[in-house]
């Protein structure tokens, strides 16, 4: 998977026009199947589920919306450039995913991306839209309905490229690395690679502060493992709330309660590792260039044994 983040726009119709690989139309209605996932505060506001006919040029004029309706909302790099366009493209070799696999990608990006929280359904507009193959494309206006703007992660296409590495793992995808290890199983072994072989065992310091780490990686609202199971449950949620079946509302309503004891279950957590205190390590000497320094202690680290 390659995921790339396009520079932000005025507008959503030249992100939409590539999304779909033709030009924008008033005329061919959009199916579920092309826009694979949309933001929730949508199912509330269309009645009879009247978006599953919308043409491309009725989305464009949806993400529109908070920017016609707020004109004076800036960027904080102060500009009006709020449409937000990635799309994720697979290997040519990579099997055919199914719409919910396409789904589930969407809404794991979109999160970390800021663009989704859990349980905001006054969060931003975005769109998922699978229409060519293997290409998956998320259209978001960073203008919030009350006309504040979406904060995003100053490191978001790094971000994005490791939420790329774990769906690929699971989903058994083909990573444009080669088989080489990812960033987290990079930084994993030149740790142990710059610890003595027949060193003293960590500190309980060190200890307390790796699973403090690691219940933090738990309970990341954006990237982390609850939240996305948080995510899937919600929306199924949605999807069965809509149901004219009689079991639907009701089992939508259990899951919402379970969304609920999921998003309680990541607070708990976030507030454990908060508590545990934490070891800072000072950095190592390095005799290279600083652009990467996991791997130059590692390589100090072999260095000094070769010695």
């Amino acid at each position: 998977m390659i995921i790339r983040v396009h520079p932000r726009r005025f507008t959503p119709v030249e992100p939409l026009t590539e999304s779909l690989g033709r030009p924008v139309s008033a005329r061919e209605g959009l199916t579920e199947y092309t826009v694979v996932v949309h933001w929730p505060g949508l199912d509330y506001g269309t009645p009879d589920d009247e978006q599953k006919t919308w043409t491309p040029a009725e989305w464009a004029e949806h993400l529109d919306g908070p920017s016609w309706q707020h004109p004076d909302a800036a960027s904080p790099q102060d500009d009006f450039l709020s449409i937000w366009h990635a799309d994720v493209r697979l290997h040519p070799s990579d099997r055919v995913l199914t719409s919910p696999e396409w789904s589930e990608i969407a809404h794991r990006l979109a999160r970390v991306a800021g663009i989704q929280r859990p349980g905001d359904d006054r969060g931003c507009r975005w769109i998922a839209v699978q229409a060519q193959p293997g290409r998956l494309d998320l259209l978001a206006n960073l203008v919030r309905p009350d006309g504040t703007w979406t904060p995003q992660h100053h490191r978001l296409p790094a971000l994005l490229a490791v939420e790329c590495r774990r769906i690929e793992t699971e989903l058994d995808l083909r990573s444009p690395q080669g088989g080489d290890p990812g960033p987290e199983q990079t930084a994993r072994f030149a740790q142990c690679a710059a610890a003595p072989a027949n060193g003293p065992s960590p500190s309980a310091a060190d200890a307390t502060a790796q699973l403090a780490g690691l219940l933090g990686q738990l309970a990341d609202e954006n990237t982390g493992p609850l939240a996305t199971v948080r995510g899937l449950v919600e929306h199924t949620a949605h999807r069965l709330a809509r149901l004219p079946h009689t079991y639907g509302p009701a089992a939508g309503h259990q899951l919402e309660l379970i969304a609920r004891r999921l998003y309680g279950i990541r607070q708990d957590l976030d507030a454990t590792a908060r508590a545990l205190p934490s070891a800072t390590r000072p950095a190592p000497p390095s005799t290279r260039m600083a652009t990467d320094p996991v791997i130059t202690a590692a390589a100090s680290a072999s260095g000094n044994q070769q010695r």
